[in-house]
């Protein structure tokens, strides 16, 4: 009987904990605990003390992969209903930006894609699909719903990303400066109520936000590089834009 529960025992952990560890562990002494579990094999002389020796790394191994993911995840788990609530809010309201980003910048590529500032809004957007991507990923890992305004987000960006470059070229840039300016802020207002709270506890969070921040910031310093200021009445366009972010913000914080 020992000798069965060991046979059996052996064959599956000889399987599965190296595919566990490899394909969870991020680090090389992860990898070579895995690699090193083919040593263990079975002899004639097996007994079940192998069979605890072999128990125990697993036990070890699984930790380590639980803690691997816990090294590499964004977003902490939530200690209670109320951080759980302002990660949720976090999250939701990045993702709607983001989302809406992505369909300014369809609007705009569907009128200017062929003119001399077609290759530019390009490389921006293409900036903004990896946003969007990263955001997806996150909501996902997180079981966080997205915002149940996206439809109309859908909509009302394409029409503003496209309308604004009807106007040309200078107003597209106005438009990406007012949005971006926005998307900025509130990516800067974000950073500073996570460093409030506890900036150890979301270092990972805290990149994601400020790599995007930064990014957003060099789509605005181009607007404007890109004559966005020349277009008459540019404060009043860029006021009223950015009232609509904020009013979109502050929507899909809560819906």
């Amino acid at each position: 009987m020992q000798r069965t529960i060991y046979t059996l025992l052996n064959d599956w952990a000889n399987t599965a904990v190296p595919l566990i560890a490899r394909r969870s562990s991020k680090s090389r002494e992860r990898r070579e605990l895995a690699d090193s579990w083919a040593h263990l094999g079975p002899s004639e002389d097996a007994t079940m003390l192998m069979v605890n020796v072999k128990l125990c790394a697993f036990i070890n191994l699984i930790a380590a992969f639980l803690w691997s993911s816990r090294d590499y995840s964004v977003i902490p788990t939530p200690r209670d209903s109320t951080e759980k609530e302002m990660l949720h809010r976090i999250l939701r309201v990045d993702h709607a930006g983001e989302y809406g980003a992505n369909r300014i910048y369809a609007g705009q590529m569907a009128v200017l894609g062929r003119s001399t500032s077609g290759a530019l809004i390009q490389e921006m957007w293409d900036q903004e699909k990896k946003h969007l991507e990263k955001f997806n990923e996150i909501l996902a890992e997180s079981r966080v719903r997205p915002t149940a305004l996206l439809p109309l987000w859908n909509v009302a960006g394409y029409l503003l990303g496209a309308s604004t470059a009807m106007l040309g070229k200078e107003a597209a840039m106005a438009c990406t400066v007012a949005v971006e300016e926005s998307i900025s802020e509130h990516y800067n207002s974000q950073m500073r109520t996570l460093m409030e709270e506890d900036p150890d506890r979301y270092t990972e969070l805290l990149k994601v936000i400020k790599e995007f921040r930064d990014d957003e910031m060099e789509h605005h310093d181009i607007g404007l590089e890109h004559d966005a200021e020349s277009v008459p009445g540019f404060w009043l366009l860029k006021n009223v834009i950015q009232l609509g972010c904020k009013a979109a913000i502050y929507a899909s914080q809560r819906v």
